[in-house]
């Protein structure tokens, strides 16, 4: 009789107004994994080993106000879930087999069993590739597709141009930077502390970067000093002030891919109705700017180019990756807090298991 599997598990408690708190969610202790139901056709139960903490998670924990969009929300009592990599247990599923690595949507808890259609979602991983798993999370996963369809085939950038990015140490910004050193541009990140600004410069090899904190409120003057012919491509992770910022600063025929407006995500019912809105929008007209939104799902074909294209980057030491690792499930609910108070450095991960032999 195959042993019977417990799982732990992290639930969302109930929805939220404005800056999540750890209390809005809950770490429940080891339960029964029903591995009848990895049985039913197509379903797979998966061993979960690495979480990925996004931002885009944080609007998933609002309660459905009837706008589309484009992710379904969290369900209060449930097990939240996100991207991460994991091994297969048991597979009902052509194509997997107990043992593989997979990437792809799963639960934050120790042990899931994923089902259509997310079992769609799930990408198997080729060993060899001599990289942490924890990347597949982030530079081989969708934080890394991310950056490569905004800046490559949404900004189509060229050598020579000036490109700017907000939230720049993060998963995806810390990526997008170095795709543009590399593609002979001049790029300038901003973060929000004097150690992100220093990492973006020795680490990642940005041309320039500031501490947007300390700008006096001056963004569009700090802006203009780093560009002072103007923005040619703006990696848009921000929103906000930040966004009115740089539309005062880009060049003509300027291009803008809307990655995230992190700015926003936390913002009440009350404070978006009483809010003004983005200021100087008369600026993609005037300079006829293209401002360009995405996602990466709807990219999904376009990873095995991305993937052949990174990986001798990162084989030779001409991408580099930093991770924010945090160590058990329990850990989790903290990680993802502390990704909209800027405590993160690099892609915040959470490691909860180790690979079977």
């Amino acid at each position: 009789m195959a042993e019977q599997l417990k799982s732990r598990r992290v639930i969302l408690k109930e929805y939220v107004e404005g800056y999540p708190q750890e209390e809005h969610m809950e770490f429940l202790p080891a339960a029964d994994v029903d591995q009848a139901a990895a049985a039913e056709d197509g379903s797979v139960l998966v061993k979960n080993l690495y979480l990925s903490c996004d931002p885009y998670m944080r609007p998933k924990m609002s309660r459905p106000l009837g706008q589309s969009s484009y992710t379904s929300a969290f369900v209060p009592g449930s097990a939240i879930t996100g991207y991460g990599v994991s091994q297969v247990v048991r597979s009902s599923l052509p194509g997997l087999a107990p043992g593989d690595l997979v990437r792809g949507i799963t639960g934050w808890e120790d042990y899931s069993v994923i089902k259509p259609p997310f079992t769609g979602l799930l990408a198997k991983i080729r060993p060899g590739h001599g990289v942490p798993l924890s990347y597949y999370t982030g530079i081989l996963g969708m934080p890394g597709l991310t950056a490569y369809v905004g800046f490559h085939h949404i900004c189509s950038p060229k050598a020579g141009e000036t490109v700017f990015v907000s939230a720049a140490s993060g998963a995806v910004g810390q990526l997008v930077g170095q795709f543009a050193r590399l593609a002979g541009c001049r790029v300038v990140g901003s973060a929000g502390s004097d150690e992100k600004v220093e990492l973006l410069k020795t680490k990642f090899g940005f041309h320039d970067a500031f501490n947007y904190k300390a700008e006096d409120g001056d963004l569009a003057g700090a802006l203009k000093q780093r560009f002072p012919e103007g923005i040619d491509v703006y990696f848009e992770n921000v929103g906000g002030k930040m966004l009115e910022a740089v539309l005062l600063n880009m060049k003509t025929h300027g291009r803008i891919a809307v990655c995230g407006l992190i700015s926003q995500y936390n913002l009440t019912p009350g404070e978006k109705e009483s809010g003004a809105g983005v200021r100087n929008l008369e600026c993609l007209v005037t300079k006829r700017i293209r401002m360009q939104g995405f996602i990466e799902p709807d990219h999904k074909h376009v990873y095995p180019e991305y993937e052949a294209w990174v990986e001798p980057h990162i084989r030779e030491g001409r991408v580099v990756y930093v991770e924010d690792v945090a160590e058990g499930l329990e850990a989790a609910p903290k990680a993802l807090i502390g990704l909209f108070h800027g405590r993160n450095v690099g892609k915040q991960v959470v490691s909860i298991a180790t690979q079977a032999a």
